[in-house]
């Protein structure tokens, strides 16, 4: 059951349907299929050991039709950051995925097993086309961990777990064959790769954006006949802080950071088209829980209720079951739960015997089954022995009307352990931010340090890298 399957279905019945289109240059599903076969076909004949193919490339048609064609030939894909070093490379390859097939549109003379996508694809032109054919299910793809609180892991996929996330996408999300979507997204993200590739599985049309910017998804949007959008939070600031408009109806899928109630609540005056369908979720459980459009109104705090083949448990530390409405840690059981880290492989699996795993998030659930999260046990601050969730914080700051941006993170303490420190991208000042602060937290919540910055950093996924920030502030803050 590869996620390659519908493919031909697809090409066999509306062969001139445009598969992707990016700028002025579509595919059609016939020569999507093509492709995809051909890349298959060229990948078998490859001889390589562990049948992983890394590659380092910007948005375009050659990183969608690598990532399928590895699927269809039953290759594990492991994307890289195009932003990363040759040394970042080096190490990524020869520690955290070991590919022996590495393929980037320029040259990186440190890297011998490096090819040359354009070598590759003249290749691929004159490859025999390889006939899909089912195979057991195997992983298809590795993918890498945000690093939000550290070095990232590199996470092992199965074809099963995405064919299960494209099956609820298309109930849940309320996606088919008649929707054309915009990926605005670097596809190295999981969350943009997703959306292209469940697009694809599903039979509608990819409106790829080569890069982001406000001005370029505002004019994809409104040239084409969009009905869906893939997004993150920081995107869609970015649309309201530069008043770009989206005039028509378009359903919004957002994920990779907490989107608070005031931002929803801007974006949806600024855009009062658009339906939003926001998820928590990670790289390894998949889909948790979806906050549908008229749950924004209801339980405008929660992150929704679990998808339909997803079960949810709050487990205190001792592992039992807490009450209703009391914070613990979330554990998830669902089968499209990951596949293991790769570098962990020989270590005890992740999900335990009954089919349950925890990325060690907490939060806890309402009386009518919405989830609520409270912050994520490895990022929280321990201040004098209590704990402090910096996600609880900063939703608070990001209520101030002049906060634009806000992150909270421990700074180590000879007296308190650790102190929260407050970094802020905005106009309000400190005194103000204290007092606000102070009227919506217990004292002991309200941050004792602050700082301003012009940029706060984040990964890949648009998530605070609090590792980073702490570095950035050994130094300067006080």
């Amino acid at each position: 059951m590869p996620i390659t399957e519908t493919y031909q279905y697809h090409a066999n019945r509306y062969p001139q349907k445009t598969a992707v289109q990016i700028d002025e240059m579509s595919v059609s599903y016939l020569e999507w299929h093509q492709l995809v076969c051909r890349t298959a076909g060229w990948l078998s004949a490859k001889k390589t050991k562990n049948k992983r193919m890394a590659f380092s490339l910007p948005n375009g048609l050659p990183f969608l039709q690598l990532f399928a064609g590895a699927a269809m030939a039953g290759w594990t894909a492991v994307p890289f950051d195009p932003r990363w070093s040759p040394s970042e490379c080096r190490e990524k390859l020869s520690l955290l995925c070991k590919a022996e097939l590495f393929i980037s549109d320029q040259p990186f003379p440190a890297l011998e097993q490096t090819l040359l996508l354009n070598e590759c694809l003249d290749e691929i032109n004159h490859a025999p086309v390889l006939e899909p054919r089912p195979f057991d299910d195997e992983p298809f793809y590795i993918g890498f961990t945000s690093g939000s609180t550290g070095a990232p892991k590199s996470f092992i996929r199965s074809h099963r777990s995405w064919v299960e996330s494209f099956r609820i996408s298309s109930r849940d999300f309320q996606l088919s064959a008649g929707d054309s979507v915009v990926i605005p997204g670097s596809l190295f993200f999981s969350h943009f790769l997703y959306g292209a590739m469940t697009t694809l599985y599903l039979g509608g049309t990819v409106y790829l954006l080569k890069k982001f910017s406000p001005s370029r998804l505002e004019n994809a949007v409104a040239r084409n006949p969009v009905t869906t959008l893939f997004t993150v939070p920081t995107m869609t600031e970015a649309l309201r802080a530069e008043n770009r408009r989206i005039d028509k109806p378009v359903k919004v899928i957002s994920s990779g950071a907490n989107w608070s109630r005031q931002a929803k609540k801007a974006i949806q005056k600024a855009h009062p088209h658009l339906s939003l369908f926001d998820f928590y979720g990670t790289s390894e459980m998949s889909f948790v829980s979806v906050s549908a459009p008229e749950d924004f109104h209801v339980k405008p705090d929660s992150v929704g209720r679990p998808f339909h083949n997803v079960d949810v448990a709050i487990r205190s530390s001792s592992g039992e079951a807490v009450r209703t409405g009391e914070v613990g840690k979330i554990f998830v059981k669902s089968p499209m739960l990951f596949s293991g880290y790769l570098q962990e492989a020989a270590a005890a699996s992740p999900i335990d015997e009954n089919g349950w795993m925890t990325v060690d998030d907490m939060g806890w659930m309402d009386e009518d089954g919405y989830l609520y999260i409270t912050g994520r046990e490895n990022s929280m601050i321990v201040y004098g022995g209590i704990n402090i969730f910096p996600e609880e914080v900063e939703g608070v700051l990001l209520s101030h009307p002049e906060v634009e941006e806000a992150a909270v993170t421990g700074i180590r303490d000879d007296y308190w352990g650790e102190k929260a420190a407050a970094v802020i991208k905005g106009k309000a000042p400190v005194k103000e931010l204290k007092t606000y602060c102070k009227s919506r937290l217990a004292p002991y919540k309200v941050p004792r340090m602050w700082h301003y910055l012009e940029q706060i950093p984040h990964t890949s996924g648009g998530k605070v890298a609090r590792h980073l920030l702490k570095e950035q502030l050994k130094d300067v803050i006080r």
